[in-house]
């Protein structure tokens, strides 16, 4: 969308209210008092079939008798009469519109088509249009509150932006009360034309805004999202609270891939990716938009405590080992000096216990002291309220270090009644300021991951070899039979094409055929049964292994196919595959993707077994996927060390295993078709990663 047109949507000269009233407590009045007790400079034309006058402005009686060109509707009607008025006001000019009246899409199919109808006019005429059913936009530096809250918010430089409108009222009366500004505060609603992307491009070349919040239950066109979240987060952060966080989207799952890989996880893996701090309650969302609004970021991961009470300390110390974060080592110097301030029974060793009687000058100084350190990265201020202490002074105290410190100080006063005063006075600041020490030590975490991902380089991605027309070949035919699925013994062409070693297999359709492939292979030798109706083996104890000899592998085949006729009369049984067995040090790792309708391929990795069954020990990531992408996600496992070799077992292959991510990563891209996609097991040792076994959702 044209920036100039969210300019006139955001900085509007000429705003008309289509429905406005005269009496009290209506929307259409809130719209017109609300914009005129913002200080609007421009020119205001309430709209209303009666006539007269509201609030001592002139009322037009339809749209025929405004101007043309006017820079912003708001329209509170009827739902039967927002149309009719959105296609008299296009045909005028109108640059944008805000439609507050409910009842489109979110109440059923008639609600839907006439949302539709509104965007596709709104997009012919090029006109911004936020909601429907939406409490509006204000834009504090510019005069503007086109909304019908009852709260005026206070000036700041916090961008918001919301799906939810009731959540935005209750958000705007405890931010007041909080002494929490805005510079932007927008609510999406439906989102029939304007949503959180388009937003996140307009706030991020927002001067007035240093940090962007948003509250949001889903996301249009999540690519698009990922990819501008991305260059604004280079410049400026971008927190945001998820709502629905539910593993729904893991229900029609029928891999462990896609049961593990639920709506959430993408969403958890987006922001990541994109460089977006994930709030977990709107507490949250706020006391990490203060810190990162007023805190410089931490440029290392070495936190310091100064506290007057040991056991709060040793909660800060906890909750420091729970996090990417490092308990600083104090150095010499510091020791020394803190030794010649505190008394002597006091702690100067970090968590620094600067004892109960501590007044303001002592905390002062003692956070002076650490602040001076080079081996602290960040400092965590801790205060109890005892009866020495001095809350006011040793809040302005704070202040006044940490505005010119470059490292940054987050301060935790807790209790309630008796620290209020000072939490007053850091929150005036600007300084957030937490309950307990828990959350104060997340969010200097966030700060730290923020400054680590703003260091990461730009991805580089590579094209691996492969034969795409050949891959293509296996799933149109199997979709031209009707085929949902592609398993082991169709889909090995599909892995030969993407060049993914396999052990060596053979099509046995008799027992006879499956005693001359052993032999001719060599034992041990696994048998599978060869399916396309049976994806999962196990279900039918269709798999048996270290076969040694003839007699064996003759049984085996008469057994699996046996039982796997009776078990699953549906099926077509093709015989079993005659595979070798892996090597005895090899480790079993499982990669697969699933296809989200948000983000599309959401790959993951991890260890097989019950590492992926039981723990659920495994890595995300969203295509597309680089080398050191791969690396990263094989590292970020738990039981990655197991892959790196303990007591005397050798490091596996870790190239090969980046090769087959890289692979399935390409194919993800290649074929929309497949909804998802799973390796498992993949057999790796020290020399290289062989693919044993696969299969593949599709969808037309």
């Amino acid at each position: 969308m044209d920036q100039r047109v969210l300019h006139a949507f955001f900085a509007p000269r000429t705003v008309a209210v289509i429905g406005a009233s005269a009496t009290p407590g209506k929307i259409g009045h809130s719209v017109v008092a609300n914009m005129l007790a913002a200080g609007f400079k421009g020119r205001l034309f309430p709209v209303n079939p009666k006539g007269g006058s509201i609030e001592g402005l002139a009322v037009a009686r339809g749209v025929s008798e405004l101007p043309g060109g006017i820079d912003l509707a708001v329209i509170a009607v009827p739902r039967e009469h927002v149309l009719p008025a959105l296609e008299e006001l296009a045909a005028k000019g109108l640059k944008s519109a805000i439609v507050i009246t409910s009842g489109f899409r979110e109440v059923g199919r008639e609600g839907y088509d006439l949302e539709q109808k509104m965007a596709e006019l709104a997009k012919s005429h090029g006109i911004a249009l936020l909601g429907p059913n939406c409490l509006g936009m204000m834009n504090t530096a510019g005069g503007i509150n086109a909304t019908f809250s009852a709260t005026q918010p206070l000036p700041g430089d916090l961008a918001f932006c919301s799906q939810s409108g009731a959540l935005c009222v209750a958000i705007l009366d405890w931010a007041r009360g909080e002494n929490i500004g805005f510079s932007k505060f927008v609510s999406l609603g439906n989102k029939a034309l304007l949503n959180e992307t388009h937003m996140l491009r307009f706030l991020g070349a927002d001067l007035a805004s240093k940090v962007i919040l948003g509250y949001i239950e889903n996301v249009d066109n999540g690519e698009e999202f990922m990819r501008t979240a991305r260059q604004v987060c280079r410049t400026k952060p971008v927190i945001m609270l998820k709502a629905g966080s539910t593993a729904a989207g893991a229900k029609a799952a029928s891999s462990h891939t896609g049961a593990i890989a639920g709506s959430d996880k993408a969403y958890e893996t987006a922001f990541r990716q994109s460089g977006i701090v994930r709030a977990r309650d709107v507490e949250s969302l706020f006391c990490l938009a203060e810190a990162f609004a007023n805190l410089p970021l931490p440029k290392g991961p070495n936190v310091a405590i100064v506290t007057n009470s040991g056991g709060p300390g040793i909660l800060a110390a906890d909750a420091c080992e729970k996090t990417r974060l490092h308990m600083a080592r104090l150095s010499p110097e510091t020791i020394q000096r803190l030794q010649a301030l505190l008394p002597p029974y006091a702690s100067v060793y970090n968590p620094v216990d600067i004892i109960g009687d501590a007044n303001a000058e002592r905390y002062r100084k003692a956070l002076e002291i650490v602040l001076d350190d080079p081996l602290v990265h960040a400092v965590l201020l801790l205060l109890t309220p005892t009866a020495m202490v001095e809350i006011e002074a040793t809040a302005t105290a704070v202040v006044h270090l940490a505005r010119r410190s470059e490292k940054p100080v987050v301060a935790c006063f807790m209790g309630r009644t008796h620290v209020s005063d000072g939490k007053r006075i850091l929150r005036t600041a600007g300084l957030p300021c937490y309950a307990f020490p828990e959350p104060a030590m997340r969010s200097i975490e966030a700060m730290y991951a923020y400054a680590l991902w703003r260091q990461k380089p730009v991805p580089v991605y590579e094209s691996p070899p492969r034969d795409v027309q050949a891959a293509s070949r296996v799933i149109e035919e199997a979709l031209s039979r009707g085929q949902s699925e592609i398993v082991e013994f169709q889909g090995r062409d599909v892995l030969g094409a993407y060049n993914l070693p396999t052990p060596r297999t053979m099509l046995a359709r008799g027992s006879d055929e499956a005693v001359r492939a052993a032999l001719e292979m060599g034992v041990p030798v696994a048998l599978k049964i060869a399916s396309p109706q049976i994806s999962h083996k196990t279900d039918v104890r269709g798999v048996a292994l270290n076969l040694m000899g003839e007699a064996e592998v003759r049984q085996a085949f008469w057994d699996i196919t046996s039982r796997a006729q009776r078990l699953r009369p549906d099926a077509y049984i093709a015989g079993c595959l005659v595979q070798e067995m892996a090597p005895q040090d090899a480790q079993e790792v499982i990669v697969g993707f699933k296809r989200d309708e948000q983000f599309g391929p959401l790959l993951m990795f991890g260890l097989g077994g019950i590492h992926v069954e039981i723990l659920k020990d495994v890595a995300f990531h969203l295509n597309p996927l680089s080398r050191d992408d791969a690396f990263g996600m094989i590292r970020s496992i738990r039981s990655y060390m197991l892959l790196k070799g303990v007591r005397g077992t050798p490091c596996v292959n870790l190239n090969t295993l980046a090769d087959v991510l890289l692979a399935l990563s390409a194919l993800a891209h290649d074929f929309p078709q497949v909804y998802e996609a799973e390796f498992n097991p993949v057999l790796v040792n020290h020399e290289r990663a062989l693919v044993a076994d696969m299969r593949m959702t599709l969808r037309a």
